[in-house]
């Protein structure tokens, strides 16, 4: 007799916190096999489970909990910005705090720039293109472009694009070098690049640093390798009047905001703190 989805919902709840993994994990991937949404789960939580999708189900739960794989590389989404990105082991899942980087990016941009002018954006790094497509599509005066040096990780970005309908330029390459060769100069910078310590990589969670992209984690011996690297491009690739967006990991702020200031000494330069009051970006305003 087959099984009821609640059945199989309350054993896949408790088998992951047995294990240490969030509970709703379970309902996520429940909704991914069944293909519903977690209201049509919720109303039809009496009805029997289909035995294929009950497979399955069972399969990612077992990897989630053995393996650590994180739950978007099993349903291949992550939501950011309210919209759901195709993710996969070539690029960082994006994180909650990224959207608060991009509403910064986005309110700084119409105070910054008169309305009705094109505004030139490069996000660097672009990873899933979270960044660059959701400016994109909510800014259309934007006119975006998205660097990275990963052909792996520019390939699940273009899916993005496509998938939303984002006008977005993808450029492969090592951080601002594309522009730099092209004597391309541009409005606004923004960058989530890695910035965890060498040291910090080994405590993370293994469902991080055994599943998602090392090189979109690392950021040298003291995590800020990729801010000073940033920092000394940016005098070639700004026009006077510019907008530079950096997210940086908890206990960073200060120093790349100083950095920030020494290269350009009359920007107004900013460390904001997100949602769970820590320091988390970094903007420096130049020509205003």
């Amino acid at each position: 007799m087959s099984r009821k989805i609640y059945e199989v919902l309350a054993w896949a709840s408790s088998f992951l916190k047995q294990h240490g993994k969030e509970e709703r994990a379970a309902e996520l991937l429940l909704c991914h096999h069944l293909r519903i949404t977690r209201a049509q789960l919720l109303a039809r939580l009496r009805d029997p489970i289909d035995e294929n999708a009950r497979q399955l189900f069972e399969e990612d739960i077992c990897k989630h909990a053995y393996e650590h794989v994180p739950v978007q590389y099993l349903t291949g989404f992550e939501q950011f910005y309210g919209r759901l990105f195709l993710v996969n082991r070539d690029v960082l899942i994006p994180r909650p705090e990224t959207e608060e980087l991009v509403e910064g990016v986005l309110t700084r941009i119409t105070q910054l720039f008169p309305r009705n002018t094109t505004v030139d954006v490069v996000d660097v790094g672009t990873g899933s293109g979270a960044i660059a497509i959701t400016l994109a599509l909510e800014n259309p005066a934007l006119s975006v472009t998205a660097i990275d040096i990963s052909a792996e990780a520019l390939q699940m970005a273009e899916q993005n694009a496509k998938r939303f309908g984002a006008d977005v330029a993808f450029i492969c390459g090592d951080l601002l070098q594309p522009l730099i060769e092209a004597n391309r100069k541009v409005d606004v910078v923004v960058s989530n690049p890695p910035y965890i310590p060498e040291d910090e990589i080994a405590s993370l969670s293994p469902v991080v640093k055994d599943h998602e992209p090392l090189r979109a984690l690392a950021g040298g011996k003291d995590g800020l390798d990729f801010y000073r690297s940033l920092t000394r491009a940016l005098p070639f690739v700004l026009r006077e009047r510019a907008l530079v967006a950096f997210e940086v990991g908890a206990g960073q702020g200060e120093t790349v905001a100083a950095m920030l200031r020494k290269t350009f000494p009359h920007a107004k330069v900013e460390v904001v703190f997100d949602i769970n009051g820590k320091d988390r970006m970094v903007y420096a305003t130049l020509g205003k």
